[in-house]
């Protein structure tokens, strides 16, 4: 039977073809195998996983294996991207038995759910040993079978959660600096070894740092910066600066298109692994933004732009979101649509242009076939500018004749909510308002579709809802990007839409110690309730609901949700020290309260030249976390304004700024200098 035909996930109706019997995540499958008296087996993947698609081709669409699994087992196909939870339940289980994890992740499991056997990626011939296996100690061992599962459950339960602690200080973050310098790569950039994943969420606390802390100038620092405040203030832009450039000059980086993969398997950035996430793209955009606004740097700007230019020519969608992945693999290879040989450079450019471009790509034969990736470690000369911007554009014609790798156009909320904030700041900063037209129509596709009453679903596609309830990142990083929208637009539907998932936050996720659950307290229940403080590829959901309390607390002068923001960052306290590269969006967050975070209002006309230069000169200010209410005069007065803007009007008739603290504003000024000055002053 064909369960899959309906989902609304890529990855689900890739398999829904398969001579395996899938059953989605639910009631039904849990009730057959309790009728059949059989265990489940639970594979969880996504639709950019290599692995995944490499054990579909070898094991799903076989039909003996298929043969196997169905008689045996009741089998259940879940997209990790579309329920997180379930995902990191197993993968908890997976971790704590075999000591690693990955994807595919393929589960044994009781009818009831409860992991007895678990592992990732498996050859056919194995795997097909293992399913007889584990069917025969189900059947011969079944008492010993429910033990382990009941045993694993346990222990799993009785896990707690990260200790807390008081609000970080000064002092424990000058320590996560440190902790980030004892791993950095001073040549190379990033943070350990092979592989690298892009650290954007720990570069974004060091950018915040350094503003914070006197180092914004320090671009050439060295990172082995001594003790004190600036030394450490110049070692973390130095970190940041020289990550943010080698990534930007390596493999990782599409150096036609923009756009970031996954990951480098090695510790160059040389060689990535291809897929293409919104969620990397979309928080390296906003870092790259933030580099150019801290420092002026010109690649940074030009990263920055290429890759929101790539986000939507690449990943919209036609009703206004952003797709979730490009797949790593095209023609079933992976990186063929990425890499070149020499002779196709010469082929496409010209013997003369061919021979520069293979040059200046350093396409030296890095894979098999005598392929690589394109690099440009370091600039055109001047004066080559032109012929660089035709060649790119030569290669990039002739790359669009390829196969393309595959998309999964399922819109998360999560990872649209990065996308809104980092497409709404980039365009204010670099005067690009298709960017924000962008941001806007992202956020109203989610706004209309994503929100029931007052919760929030996570998927959609094809303008259809998923069913699947939407997890804490959902709320914590859709608010963020909401609250910036709102602060580049003034448009206050925004603010009030952030509110609510707030509110529901508050309400629904408390584990009424401080800390976050990552499901609501009315969601599906599953043998553990997941939270996990700690970052990974994106901000945790703790540390996302956190930074966007901290955010609309500024905005309210809200006393509830500061403390939540606050007891919320504890977990960074005990982190910083020692694993400060798992708490980066938590750090940020931390600079940015004991930082203020300043508060400017600007009150004035839409559309006055005053205005909008006020708006401008407060967005281009890097001070932490700073919060932006933009009203006309009297629009903080009603109900339902924002009470930021309340009692603020113009100065002689003038559109004015506040900049303020606590809610506690300086005398407003009119010009965007005397703006500049205040701003300067809170540094």
């Amino acid at each position: 039977m064909n369960r899959l035909k309906d989902a609304t996930s890529p990855y689900l109706l890739q398999h829904a073809d398969n001579p395996v019997d899938w059953f989605e995540w639910g009631e039904e499958a849990f009730a057959e195998a309790t009728r059949r008296n059989v265990p489940l087996l639970i594979s969880v993947g996504y639709s950019a996983c290599h692995w995944c698609h490499v054990m579909a081709h070898e094991s799903f669409e076989d039909r003996a294996t298929a043969a196997l699994m169905n008689e045996l087992f009741v089998n259940v196909k879940v997209d990790r991207e579309e329920r997180p939870d379930v995902d990191a339940v197993y993968m908890a289980a997976t971790q704590a038995m075999t000591g690693h994890g990955g994807w595919p992740m393929t589960v044994f499991a009781t009818p009831g759910g409860h992991p007895f056997y678990t592992g990732t990626y498996f050859p056919r011939q194995q795997f097909q040993r293992l399913l007889t296996g584990v069917s025969n100690a189900w059947t011969g061992e079944r008492e010993a079978v429910l033990e382990q599962g009941s045993k694993i459950v346990e222990a799993l339960n009785e896990r707690s959660a990260l200790p807390s602690g008081p609000l970080p200080t000064p002092d424990t973050l000058t320590r996560a600096v440190h902790n980030l310098a004892e791993s950095f790569d001073p040549i190379r950039g990033g943070f350990g070894g092979a592989p690298k994943f892009p650290p954007s969420m720990a570069l974004e606390f060091l950018l915040r740092y350094g503003a914070a802390t006197g180092g914004a100038a320090a671009e050439g620092a060295t990172a082995a910066g001594g003790d004190g405040g600036r030394a450490t203030a110049e070692a973390a832009i130095s970190m940041a600066g020289r990550t943010l450039e080698a990534m930007a000059r390596g493999g990782i980086y599409d150096q036609l298109a923009g756009g970031f993969a996954r990951y480098s398997v090695d510790a160059e950035w040389v060689v990535p692994h291809f897929e293409k996430m919104l969620y990397d793209n979309a928080l390296l955009l906003r870092v790259y933004a933030h580099w150019w606004r801290s420092t002026g740097s010109a690649l940074g700007r030009r990263v920055a732009l290429e890759t929101a230019d790539w986000l939507l020519a690449e990943m919209r969608t036609p009703e206004g979101g952003f797709a979730s992945a490009l797949d790593a693999d095209s023609e079933g290879v992976e990186g063929k649509f990425y890499a070149w040989t020499r002779e196709e450079l010469r082929e496409v450019l010209g013997e003369e242009d061919g021979l520069w471009a293979i040059e200046l790509f350093e396409v030296t034969g890095t894979f098999e076939h005598g392929t690589s990736v394109l690099q440009l470690l370091a600039d055109p000369d001047p004066g080559e500018e032109e012929r660089f911007a035709r060649v790119r554009s030569a290669l990039l014609a002739a790359r669009s004749r390829r196969v393309r790798p595959g998309r999964d156009d399922k819109v998360v909320a999560a990872w649209n909510g990065l996308a809104i904030a980092a497409l709404a700041e980039t365009g204010a900063l670099f005067e690009r308002p298709d960017l924000v037209e962008a941001a806007r129509e992202a956020a109203m596709l989610v706004d209309e579709l994503h929100v029931d009453g007052d919760r929030l679903l996570r998927t959609s596609r094809d303008g259809r809802a998923g069913a699947n309830a939407g997890v804490l990142e959902d709320y914590g990083d859709l608010a963020e990007g909401l609250l910036t929208l709102y602060g580049v637009t003034g448009e206050v539907r925004w603010f009030h839409r952030a509110e609510a998932l707030l509110d529901t936050v508050l309400e629904r996720f408390s584990d009424g110690s401080g800390g976050f659950y990552d499901t609501a307290d009315d969601a599906e229940p599953l043998f553990q309730r997941p939270r996990d403080a700690t970052d990974n590829a994106t901000p945790s959901g703790q540390f996302a609901a956190a930074g966007a309390l901290l955010s609309y607390a500024a905005l309210t002068g809200s006393a509830r949700h500061r403390e939540a923001a606050e007891a919320a960052l504890g977990t960074v306290t005990v982190l910083a020290g020692k694993h400060a590269r798992f708490a980066g969006w938590g750090l940020a967050a931390a600079q940015a309260a004991l930082s203020g975070p300043i508060e400017v209002a600007i009150v004035g006309p839409a559309g006055d030249p005053v205005t909008t230069a006020l708006h401008r000169t407060a967005l281009l200010s890097p001070l932490p976390g700073l919060v932006l209410a933009l009203g006309d005069p009297g629009s903080g007065s009603g109900s339902g304004e924002v009470p930021l803007l309340g009692g603020r009007g113009l100065v002689g008739g003038e559109p004015a700024a506040y900049v303020c603290r606590g809610f506690t504003c300086r005398m407003p000024v009119t010009t965007p200098e005397a703006l500049r000055a205040e701003l300067a002053g809170e540094a």
